[in-house]
């Protein structure tokens, strides 16, 4: 039987390989699993993992075409 991963045909990525995705720290991203919000991650046991369309996602929803755009907040 096919695993989820296996189906989506996905590697999961550790945290330094999503830091380097993204071109942050592990640091930002262990600092922004604390406020929540940010970026969706997968805890297994002790480990954290993120699903590289997870990582994809955020980075559309970030993606701006003015320096004059400003985040809005509810």
């Amino acid at each position: 039987m096919e695993s989820p991963q296996e189906k989506t045909n996905t590697k999961l990525l550790n945290e330094t390989e999503a830091a380097e995705y993204l071109g942050l720290s592990v640091r930002t991203l262990q600092a922004w699993r604390v406020q929540g919000g940010k970026i969706g991650f997968i805890r297994l046991g002790r480990s954290i993992r993120y699903r590289p369309q997870d990582l994809e996602n955020w980075i559309c929803s970030n993606r701006l075409t003015s320096t004059s755009q400003v985040e809005v907040r509810t």
